[in-house]
């Protein structure tokens, strides 16, 4: 069930062989670390969650007889690695438990443990053409709203769905990769599916997949960072979906609302408020195959003296929902991520 390179490469690595072990395993390495991004939400963890399974499955070479293919093999290592992780964590997704930032809403879940990821990790390998199995990621399968939606359902729910209609595995596979029947299979991704559709926007159901970000989608991000950067609330305005939502994990802080959302953004320009921050500089980038601009602050008394700290130092990374032309969801992450992006924390 292996071609012959494969075939070859598998036999030395059950040998004892390092370096056939290592180039076998480094074809699947991104494609595992994005699986294990979706199960957990958080890439730290999921990238955590790719070295165990590397070496859970060094130990275990031995054991693989090739009844299904090595990729196959590797991923119900790190599924269960997940699961096993998820276990531990006892981590739950469940709503806020806090007031809004401004106005009121039904609150979303609390996925606390949720992180960005550049758009440069989700790239096919550079090999992809000659192993199918190394696909693109499909933009709806990565995007915020479905990852934080799927860290609601039980794990091994969660692993059915993933593993069924994200990567269009059969039945019959899933049931071997989770050790369980195709009936309990066939069961979970009925319950699952029902669980996601209840927990995702609701215009959810209308996105298609889709690859780069459109020359719309792309003006207006260049008009959310002008907008900041000129402190224009009627330009934010015009961007915002009447039900746009705010979430800043790991803060528990939320808000649901155009008018809210522009309320707590005009005291942060207000240069009279406690809550203002100073001029805002923003970066374009692309976080899970999402629109994102990193967000720069210089403090107000800094722009005054003009000495070394008026410089503009990283504030917030936000990261877009866009449909219909308009900015559904934010989700703001704080500078720590920077580094990941390839992103300075001062600019001169």
């Amino acid at each position: 069930m292996v071609s012959g390179e494969v075939a070859e490469l598998v036999s030395a690595a059950r040998s004892g062989d390092e370096r056939a072990f290592g180039e076998l395993t480094g074809r699947y390495r991104r494609e595992l670390r994005v699986h294990c991004y979706r199960m957990l939400g958080s890439y730290d963890d999921a990238e955590d969650v790719v070295q165990e399974t590397l070496l859970r499955a060094w130990r275990r070479r031995e054991t693989y007889e090739g009844r299904s293919t090595f990729r196959a093999w590797l991923y119900k290592i790190a599924t269960n690695a997940c699961l096993d992780l998820i276990d531990r964590n006892k981590r739950r997704a469940v709503p806020y438990q806090v007031p809004p930032l401004a106005g009121s809403g039904e609150p979303p879940a609390d996925v606390s443990w949720l992180q960005p990821v550049p758009d440069r990790l989700l790239e096919p390998a550079a090999d992809a053409a000659e192993e199918p199995a190394a696909l693109a990621v499909a933009r709806e399968t990565i995007e915020l709203a479905f990852l934080a939606a799927i860290q609601q359902l039980p794990a091994r729910q969660r692993a059915v769905l993933i593993t069924r209609d994200v990567l269009g595995w059969p039945a019959t596979e899933t049931a071997a990769l989770l050790e369980t029947s195709v009936a309990s299979v066939k069961s979970a991704l009925q319950r699952a599916r029902a669980t996601l559709k209840q927990q995702l926007p609701r215009r959810r159901e209308e996105w298609a997949p889709s690859g780069e970000p459109g020359a719309d989608e792309r003006a207006l991000l260049r008009r959310y960072v002008d907008a900041h950067q000129r402190a224009d609330l009627d330009a934010l305005a015009e961007l915002l979906a009447e039900d746009v939502r705010l979430t800043m994990p790991p803060h528990a802080a939320w808000l649901i609302g155009r008018d809210p959302l522009l309320a707590f953004t005009a005291e942060v320009f207000d240069r009279d408020s406690q809550w203002y921050h100073g001029r805002w500089r923003g970066v374009v980038t692309g976080a899970n195959l999402q629109p994102a601009v990193a967000q720069y602050v210089q403090h107000p008394t800094a722009a005054e003296t003009r000495d070394l700290a008026g410089e503009f130092r990283a504030q917030v990374l936000d990261v877009l929902t866009v449909e219909g032309g308009r900015i559904t969801a934010i989700t703001s992450f704080e500078p720590r991520y920077f580094a990941a992006f390839g992103l300075p924390l001062v600019l001169p």
